[in-house]
């Protein structure tokens, strides 16, 4: 029997990475989690899009599509670029948030990759212009005003990320700091029932 109160979270929105899609590992088990949910009865609305390359454009989608949603029923999650964005959402929109190794500032590590780049889940190739970098910039939501609305999980392995930015960047949160790990959370699953829990969702 599933409990469900004015603090339970009906709708979740997945953010992924930069090259990334709904396709990857983390966005996958999310998905599958929240279909079991739906499965048991639980009312959950769920929502991971394909974000395009231009952060603004990215933003801009994403806040048309959840303009509906009851604020304090939402949670967004975000991987690296992801998280990056999450905490924009969750700053704007007074949203709990899950950060995984987020992105802390894009602006200054993606102005390295302007180009051609490949997707990682597909052959997809796209571009990757030098306005992007300033629409990070413009983007940035500074210091989290509500941190104990954020749960994060840092891995000090993470081969992308400076770990020690990414704990700057979230006290005051939740953090769930790994020894190891890495920038992909190959043990993701490990952390799965804790986030869902801080994200006031059902889970074991």
């Amino acid at each position: 029997m599933l409990r469900r109160d004015m603090t339970t979270t009906t709708h979740l929105l997945y953010l992924h990475g930069f090259r990334s899609s709904p396709r990857s590992m983390k966005a996958q088990k999310v998905a599958a989690r929240v279909q079991a949910l739906q499965q048991a009865g639980h009312a959950l609305a769920w929502h991971c899009p394909q974000l395009p390359p231009s952060p603004a454009r990215a933003m801009a989608e994403v806040f048309e599509a959840v303009a509906q949603w009851p604020g304090e029923r939402s949670a967004v999650i975000g991987s690296s670029l992801g998280g990056f964005y999450a905490c924009v959402v969750a700053e704007r929109l007074g949203w709990r948030a899950a950060l995984l190794n987020p992105a802390v500032h894009p602006a200054r590590d993606l102005a390295r990759h302007i180009g051609e780049q490949t997707a990682w889940h597909s052959d997809e190739r796209f571009y990757f212009r030098p306005e992007y970098v300033d629409e990070l910039r413009a983007l940035d939501p500074g210091a989290l005003t509500r941190p104990e609305r954020y749960f994060a999980v840092i891995a000090k392995g993470d081969e992308v990320l400076d770990w020690r930015e990414m704990h700057a960047r979230c006290q005051g949160a939740r953090i769930r700091l790994l020894e190891g790990g890495d920038h992909a959370l190959s043990d993701f699953d490990a952390h799965l029932d804790e986030m869902f829990g801080f994200l006031q969702l059902p889970h074991r």
